[in-house]
């Protein structure tokens, strides 16, 4: 008995600090929609708009979602559904010749203006809410396709923007002038590329790229079903590879976190339904919370975000206030 109440005082506290009551799972996936979802409570849809193409996602103050709709179009909707602005890379700031574009990242900055980057063109660009270009910076790409010459791209607090550039399976790290001051190629560690999007293709077609507090980099490697932990002199320290896991599968690694506490948290996505769509890890490699929802996402979610705190607290009670308002009408 006494073993047994140590158990449950060591492990009580940490389960609860890993799921919060009020956290709020955001996601998004192409032709399903941008939705919140309640895990607290059977994973119940609160919120819903659908979408098309989409691989970014961000909630900006205000409890404003920016994410896309299609791969050139970008919107940033309230929570009222109203779309307050958007940017069609097609239509704005284009010639009529300029050949196909697409945009798989973008992110509003501290000024206001809305970073964009367009894959086609290979560019990063930061326009104005009059969507007029303020800066324009050209990636340098090895060979350019309007599909996939990013994923995932974030500017640094320093102003540096680090670049997952897909199609070259390198991320990037190009300071404010555009000149590159970092790169790493995705290893494949002597294994065969193979073609496909679940556990078993596999490539280097890497997704995101973040700085830890540490100062190394921490790298998605997308059908490569890993996270690489790299240092500015560009040696691996840590590896989290595709079975690491006990009873997970990795797949295509995306979108990845450091929180406070130093654990990590990613995205996995085309892993099929038995596997979590997102997945918190310590460093030690322990699952510490999962998150599994194929009703209102299917196997292609692309981005997500967890809210946890008051922002989460806030966003339920105006979400519920809006359902109150529907139920009324």
């Amino acid at each position: 008995m006494k073993r047994l109440i140590l158990f449950l005082s060591l492990c009580l506290p940490c389960l609860s600090d890993a799921a919060p009551p009020e956290r709020l799972v955001i996601g998004a996936e192409g032709n399903k929609g941008v939705a919140i979802i309640d895990p607290a409570d059977g994973n119940k849809l609160l919120w819903h708009h659908p979408i098309g193409a989409v691989h970014d996602l961000h909630l900006l103050p205000g409890n404003r979602i920016l994410t896309q709709d299609g791969w050139p179009k970008i919107i940033e909707i309230n929570l009222r559904k109203k779309i307050v602005w958007e940017y069609d890379a097609t239509q704005t700031n284009r010639e009529a010749d300029d050949g196909k574009v697409e945009i798989h990242a973008y992110q509003r900055l501290k000024g206001g203006s809305t970073m964009i980057v367009e894959s086609g063109p290979g560019r990063i660009i930061e326009v104005s809410s009059e969507k007029e270009i303020i800066k324009e910076i050209p990636l340098q790409l090895a060979s350019s396709n309007a599909h996939s010459d990013t994923r995932l791209v974030r500017q640094l607090d320093n102003g540096n923007y680090l670049v997952a550039q897909e199609n070259d399976q390198t991320v990037k790290e190009y300071d404010p002038e555009g000149n590159v001051i970092w790169e790493f190629p995705v290893p494949l560690f002597g294994k065969e590329p193979a073609k496909g999007h679940g556990p078993d293709a596999f490539g280097g077609k890497c997704f995101a790229a973040i700085k830890a507090k540490n100062g190394n980099y921490l790298i998605t490697t997308g059908n490569g079903h890993s996270i690489l932990e790299v240092t500015p002199e560009k040696e691996i320290v840590w590896k989290l590879e595709q079975n690491d896991l006990e009873g997970i599968t990795l797949a295509w690694v995306t979108n990845i976190e450091e929180l406070k506490n130093g654990n990590l948290r990613f995205g996995n996505c085309h892993a099929g339904p038995e596997n979590p769509q997102i997945i918190e890890i310590t460093r030690d490699k322990e699952v510490v919370w999962t998150f599994h929802d194929f009703k209102n996402f299917g196997d292609a979610l692309a981005n997500t975000l967890v809210v946890d705190g008051k922002r989460a607290e806030k966003l339920r009670e105006i979400l519920a206030g809006l359902n109150r308002e529907g139920a009324e009408k």
